[in-house]
């Protein structure tokens, strides 16, 4: 198998967890660099990952295979801008498009369609392009992918590219349809979740704990039940239940929760985190 050459623009926190799991996926059938505006950024994320740093963004381009972008979506279209006479000239060059460089984006509200758009510079061939909504756990190998591809992405660079995806978390093919909804869930989920967290530590110390034993007790508390769910199958209602004693603790911690709109709240959270997405396209 040929070496894979992967480009990473932009070595924020999103980009350098995705290329880790890719590093420890791939082992030495991938060479990984990365570019950023911030020289020193891409330097160490390089050094942590032994992987090289690329001069500028067309460079990158000129030699990946795969080129994440793992930039933040108010500062893609400049990106796109820049790399799009390179793109074409490979896509010209590169016959029936095989060797074309995949373009993997993970910025909110850019459609495959908009990127390929931003890219074309009146050609009408289409650039490979898949998008990708990974979350922070994937920092820890514990994230959650969507994936998508467009129709040039051939089945076997799309397959290559989920396998080195699972490095950083679990990956799903989904319709891009679904983008929208999964940043509201997935994508802004961990904010969410790690505030309950911090709430359920918060009533641990009220209640007399130690601050540490109650974070402890709290993150632990939700890892288990979160795995649970997962592992089981059954309904997070009938795991609930499962611990809901007649008159006991439980159930009425349940109706406190109840009586601050708990339910209403995570589902509006949501909900706005959702909305946010639909306006950014």
């Amino acid at each position: 198998m040929n070496e894979i050459k992967i480009a990473c623009i932009g070595s924020g926190n999103m980009g350098f967890a995705l290329m880790k799991g890719i590093a420890a996926t791939a082992n030495a059938q991938a060479s990984i660099g990365f570019t950023d505006a911030y020289a020193e950024k891409a330097k160490t994320a390089a050094a942590a990952l032994k992987a090289e740093v690329f001069g500028s963004n067309t460079e990158a381009v000129e030699k990946a295979d795969f080129v994440f972008l793992a930039v933040k979506p108010q500062a893609l279209s400049a990106v796109l801008a820049e790399i799009a006479p390179v793109i074409q000239k490979r896509l010209s060059s590169d016959a029936c498009q095989r060797y074309a460089p995949l373009l993997v984006s993970m910025a909110a509200g850019w459609t495959i369609e908009k990127i390929q758009a931003a890219v074309a510079c009146g050609s009408a061939a289409k650039i490979p392009v898949a998008r990708i909504m990974p979350n922070t756990p994937a920092l820890i190998s514990k994230g959650m992918i969507a994936l998508a591809v467009s129709p040039q992405v051939s089945a076997d660079k799309a397959d290559t590219l989920e396998a080195m995806l699972k490095g950083a978390g679990v990956v799903d093919r989904v319709s891009e349809n679904y983008f929208n909804a999964i940043t509201g869930l997935s994508g802004s989920g961990p904010a969410f979740a790690c505030l309950f967290i911090e709430a359920l530590a918060d009533g641990g110390v009220l209640a007399g704990l130690p601050r540490d034993k109650a974070l402890r007790y709290a993150a632990q508390t939700v890892l288990g039940s979160a795995a649970m769910v997962l592992e089981t199958g059954k309904h997070p209602g009938e795991l609930k239940d499962m611990v809901a004693s007649p008159g006991g603790t439980t159930i009425a911690g349940v109706a406190a929760l109840e009586s601050g709109g708990f339910r209403t709240a995570a589902i509006q959270a949501v909900e706005a985190a959702w909305k946010r997405a639909m306006e950014l396209q």
